[in-house]
């Protein structure tokens, strides 16, 4: 069916209805930059809100498995893209994409010129937008109704409602003298599958919902706690930034990824904005100030933290070279580190993954 794509500055693109029947979509829209990944990108609950543009012009060429998902469900409002692949080639797959995005009830839109509408979302920065097979003036009119990101408490909608333990997947055949599994209590922002793969490799997980209070986390006597990625504004999670700040206290080690890295900036009394079109991809490079090697990083993020505000109490570690802006940074005089970008990478190049070591080197060592 045809359908059409509106944005909040007037724009009208013209293109054919995916997945899921449904008349509106809206949200905001973002582009991501990857090459492949598209289906751990739909199911990674840092999109909720969002309606995703691939820039990569054929999307859906090597199917669906179910062992990619990022999650349960796909948090994403919709996904925008140049062409569907009419034909999957993998010996993995075990469904077509557009199968997948109907039987979760997300709509999208194919056809659309991906490249023009990428250089608009660069040139004016993310825009309010929705899709489908409603008329012209109902899709304007769900555009303006439209809320975005910004000042919302998304994380909320993502986050488990219950604690529950992620099995630790070391033997014990293969651990050394220098190494233990340790205990890990990782907070749920929006987490990742494969963050908690990678934390499995190295402890025994314990995830919590994301309002946890710190004493409890405390009262597990656990040998770090984790910060996970997540959707939105972080101003808006509320309760995060107190729980940090007496996680740190406590001397507890602190890892954070993405969210969990703004949520850390503010917990230390700092400041976070929001970035003009945010970075999403798979190939963002990323300067290491510490040893100035260069890193390929995986990137999903709206929002960064204002290095400015927290002078004197962090070191910034890593900055963006796409921007220069803030991309990690570890707490002085505290077992705390944080990185913008997803050393997990999934999708994306494993240059990071010697992050999730650095954690356990810090929980082995008991100190930075």
């Amino acid at each position: 069916m045809n359908a059409l794509l509106v944005l909040a500055d007037g724009s009208v693109f013209e293109g054919e209805a995916i997945g899921a029947e449904v008349p509106v979509s809206a949200g905001e829209v973002v582009f991501h930059t990857g090459l492949s990944g598209y289906q751990e990108v739909l199911t990674d609950p840092s999109y909720a809100g969002q309606v995703i543009t691939f820039t990569t012009p054929h999307i859906g060429n090597y199917g669906v498995t179910q062992s990619d998902n990022e999650s349960a469900r796909v948090f994403a409002r919709g996904v925008i893209m140049r062409e569907i692949a009419r034909r999957r080639s993998n010996w993995r797959s075990q469904e077509p994409l557009d199968v997948f995005l109907r039987a979760r009830g997300v709509g999208g839109i194919t056809g659309i010129d991906t490249r023009r509408l990428t250089r608009l979302l660069r040139d004016t920065g993310s825009l309010l937008g929705a899709f489908g097979t409603a008329d012209l003036a109902t899709l304007q009119a769900a555009v303006a109704s439209e809320q975005g990101t910004t000042g919302r408490n998304l994380v909320a909608e993502v986050s488990t409602q219950l604690p529950y333990d992620v099995v630790n997947t070391i033997h014990a055949d293969k651990l050394t003298s220098t190494t233990k599994p340790f205990s890990v209590v990782a907070y749920d922002f929006g987490m990742k599958q494969t963050i908690l793969r990678c934390l499995s490799e190295i402890a025994d997980v314990h995830v919590v919902p994301a309002h946890t209070p710190a004493s409890e986390v405390i009262a597990r006597r656990p040998d770090g706690v984790f910060l996970s990625n997540g959707p939105g504004d972080p101003e808006m999670v509320l309760d995060a930034p107190a729980n940090i700040r007496k996680l740190i206290a406590a001397d507890s080690p602190v890892f954070g990824i993405c969210l969990g890295h703004q949520l850390l900036g503010l917990a230390l009394g700092g400041r976070t904005f929001k970035l003009p079109f945010g970075h999403h991809g798979a190939n963002h490079p990323v300067r290491d100030t510490t040893t100035g090697r260069v890193e390929i990083t995986s990137q999903n993020h709206n929002f960064c933290v204002d290095p400015d505000s927290l002078a004197g109490k962090v070191d910034v570690t890593h900055v963006n070279l796409n921007d220069n802006t803030n991309e990690g940074m570890v707490v002085r005089g505290a077992r705390a580190f944080s990185v913008q970008y997803h050393p997990e990478a999934g999708p994306g190049p494993h240059d990071s993954r010697y992050l999730f070591e650095r954690f356990a080197a810090m929980m082995r060592s008991g100190g930075n």
